[in-house]
């Protein structure tokens, strides 16, 4: 079934991040930057944890996994804005819209879904270590990384088949520098409302109830920490600390963008650069700059690739 029989729209035109020649440089220049760092500091993390046996542990394993979505995440938007930021046309085939739209969200879920994991594996460690090892067993982390894949293609799927289902006859402008489910659903030519509802229920939703999740596990963990004071402790704490940083980078706009009405308020493509640009950007720097053991790792590894 091909796509562009659902609307007389054949292709939407992205605004971009700006029309300012000095700005959309400095953006290029920004964002090219950004987006090298996060290629060479994930796959450095990818690379490290895959090539050294001493961080086989489940903590290990899913950052690894959280590198690989990372540079997913990016990828889907990132070079196609730094082609548009020269080009004098930033149009986008509605085929090809779809495809960014249903990835993004994708991949975006994966995470969250992922993020949530992390955050049980770090209770488990610190509120309950004698049955850590019988808990995430390595075939218990593999179910629980397909769960997350599983779990973020049935949300992406939903939010790709209400929006294809709508109508586009008339505006293609979309006032963003990528497609997403917000921009594009209020171009269709009916009433949203009922449909809009279902995506922020959906996107929403799930957002907020991985954050309460979060929020619950690491209550739980601080409370295991003030009550045993131990050296392992802390320093499961301060791995607990980069994790923090990394969510509320990656889920507070989320909660903002999505938990709600998208008719009733105007373009965040501003916020977007936050959970598309920056927090894959920290990602590689919070859990290299604040883990001895990453650290150790990587520095073994340079020593090796100059000999």
């Amino acid at each position: 079934m091909v796509l562009a029989n659902f609307s007389r729209v054949t292709e939407f035109i992205l605004l971009g991040l700006s029309d300012t020649r000095e700005l959309q440089v400095f953006f290029f220049t920004f964002f090219f930057l950004a987006y090298v760092m996060v290629l060479l500091g994930n796959i450095l993390i990818i690379v490290t944890v895959r090539t050294d046996p001493k961080l086989s542990s489940p903590m290990y394993f899913l950052l690894c996994n959280l590198s690989f979505i990372d540079i997913c995440c990016t990828s889907v938007t990132s070079p196609r804005m730094l082609v548009d930021l020269f080009s004098q046309r930033k149009a986008i085939a509605f085929e090809g819209c779809i495809a960014q739209l249903f990835f993004l969200h994708f991949v975006g879920a994966s995470e969250m879904f992922l993020l949530t994991v992390m955050a049980y594996d770090r209770y488990t460690a610190i509120c309950k270590p004698l049955h850590y090892t019988a808990i995430m067993r390595r075939q218990v982390c593999w179910l629980l990384v397909s769960a997350c894949w599983v779990g973020g293609f049935l949300h992406s799927i939903v939010q790709t088949l209400l929006t294809i289902q709508l109508p586009f006859c008339g505006p293609n402008t979309i006032d963003n520098y990528f497609c997403d489910v917000p921009p594009v659903i209020r171009l269709a030519c009916t009433d949203i409302y009922i449909t809009e509802w279902l995506m922020a229920s959906n996107s929403g939703l799930i957002s907020l109830f991985c954050f309460l999740v979060l929020v619950t596990s690491y209550m739980f963990i601080l409370v295991t920490v003030r009550v045993r004071f131990t050296e392992g402790h802390w320093k499961s704490l301060s791995t607990c600390a980069s994790h923090v940083m990394v969510v509320t980078l990656f889920f507070v706009p989320c909660i903002f963008i999505y938990l709600r009405p998208f008719s009733a308020f105007p373009s965040d493509k501003h916020i977007c650069v936050i959970y598309t640009v920056f927090s894959p950007v920290m990602n590689p720097l919070i859990y290299t700059l604040r883990n001895k053991e990453v650290k150790a790792s990587m520095w073994k590894l340079w020593k090796r690739c100059r000999v």
